[in-house]
């Protein structure tokens, strides 16, 4: 897909999107515009209950793919820069970048541990147990899906295997900005939210010698970070030689410190501009936005000039997403994937997929249709108004902070906890693989129509990534 012809030659930029099951690459112009898109599935392991590993070679095999396609056509020369995002998952290599297995079965293919994998459920007891002051800004309660309980689950099960050979261990964007540039500066946005680092402070040293991870202190964090930048600056000369020949692209092109998937896609959304569409939030403080980035699972991103603490959501995280506003994370810990698990373990899916199949439909839009006809005149929510169901199956991330609750949609909850605490919020804007379902979209609007205070109306803005 090329630019129109009223485009300016001399200004592409390529950003790659690496989500859960697939990567994505997008070339836009200099006004944004999207000209190209596209996608490549990624392999995942589960060798057991609460273990999700990946692959650090295929997922930046993957990236190289989908980067040469969208790039077709174009004069690469013209591209002025490249940027990641990722989930934030744990990469661990050995002193000289090459993979670790992070398994019992020894396999150094699956040297990621996925964001959602629940191992080292031990491990985060212990870390909440100390009570130390850097949880504060994790909502009170580290949740199992950080970095921090998943390092003591690797030094105290595979410390000959992995531990002790290890010279890296990186959050995913980070790993791939490394890749690019051969730069091993961490991004601010990554460490913050993810690993304790504080953007006023630094490392905090009594919580890693707390925790029983005083090998980091001991090395001056040579090995998670001890170079920090703020998600956007360049990183080195840009481009490595090796790397422009991997994603076939021109060597020395500006490549940026990247960004956590999710705090991507709230950026994006946060920062858009809703003038001239007619939207009641025109005009009003982007504080009063909140970010939903809906997946196979949800991250609730809110800002404000000033710190709030909201129990049981992660944060205030300073310049970790929008420079110079403190960022709030709610989430829940399974979405899309919840939805699939509902609805491809229901004794009639065989029956729906042939029926969607012989529409040409996927599962869902036919879903959504079969209900649009039952409905009646009354919204969608009514035809299961005696039904209730706590959707926390993996978890609550937010704003209960509670991994063991298995089986609520969070959404209001989230809110009501971030408003309690004192963010101000009157528009949502969703963004995400979910924010293209219709129904979805819809029940959000729904469900949040009234806060039980003021009765203040919310308003769906949606963006679609």
């Amino acid at each position: 897909m090329m630019p129109g012809g009223d485009q300016e030659p001399g200004s592409y930029y390529v950003g790659v999107d690496v989500g859960t099951g697939s990567v994505r690459a997008a070339l836009v112009d200099q006004r944004g515009i999207l000209l190209a898109f596209a996608d490549q599935p990624i392999k995942r392991w589960e060798p057991q209950f609460n273990h999700h590993e990946q692959s650090s070679e295929d997922i930046w095999a993957a990236c190289c793919v989908v980067t040469k396609k969208v790039v077709q056509g174009i004069d690469v020369n013209q591209i002025r820069g490249l940027g990641f995002d990722a989930t934030c998952s744990l990469v661990v290599l050995d002193k000289q970048f090459h993979p670790l297995p992070v398994n019992h079965e020894g396999d150094s293919r699956r040297n990621i541990i996925m964001w959602l994998d629940h191992r080292a459920i031990t491990q985060v007891h212990r870390i909440n147990e100390t009570k130390h002051s850097v949880l504060q800004c994790v909502g009170g309660v580290m949740s199992v899906e950080m970095q921090a309980p998943k390092l003591l689950w690797l030094k105290e099960n595979l410390r000959e295997t992995c531990w002790d050979k290890a010279g890296h261990f990186f959050d995913l964007p980070d790993f791939l900005s490394w890749k690019a540039t051969g730069v091993t500066a961490r991004s601010l946005c990554s460490l913050v939210c993810k690993w304790t680092y504080s953007a006023e402070k630094g490392w905090d040293d009594s919580f890693w010698k707390m925790i029983g991870l005083e090998d980091f202190v001991a090395d001056n964090y040579s090995k998670i970070g001890n170079q920090v930048l703020p998600p956007g600056a360049s990183l080195g000369n840009g481009l490595t030689p090796e790397a422009a020949k991997d994603l076939g692209l021109p060597a020395g092109i500006a490549v940026a410190a990247p960004l956590i998937d999710a705090h991507a896609g709230g950026l994006g959304v946060i920062g858009a501009d809703v003038r001239g569409h007619g939207l009641a939030c025109e005009g009003q403080p982007v504080t009063s936005r909140l970010a939903i980035i809906c997946g196979t699972s949800s991250c609730h991103m809110g800002i404000s000039k000033d710190p709030i603490f909201v129990p049981g959501v992660w944060g205030p995280y300073f310049s970790a997403m929008i420079p110079g506003f403190w960022l709030n994370e709610g989430g829940q810990s399974v979405t899309g994937k919840l939805i699939d698990h509902m609805v491809q373990g229901h004794a009639a899916f065989p029956e729906l997929k042939a029926k969607a199949a012989a529409r040409c439909q996927s599962v869902y839009a036919y879903l959504n249709s079969h209900l649009d006809l039952i409905k009646k005149a009354r919204p969608v929510g009514f035809l299961t108004v005696d039904l209730h169901v706590w959707p926390d199956f993996h978890g609550n991330r937010s704003p209960l902070a509670d991994l063991t609750l298995k089986g609520m949609f969070g959404t209001r909850l989230i809110i009501e906890a971030m408003e309690a605490a004192g963010h101000s919020i009157s528009t949502l804007f969703l963004c995400g693989g979910l924010s293209k379902n219709p129904l979805f979209v819809q029940m959000h609007a729904d469900i949040t129509g009234g806060n039980g205070k003021n009765e203040q109306s919310w308003e769906g803005c949606v963006s679609q990534t």
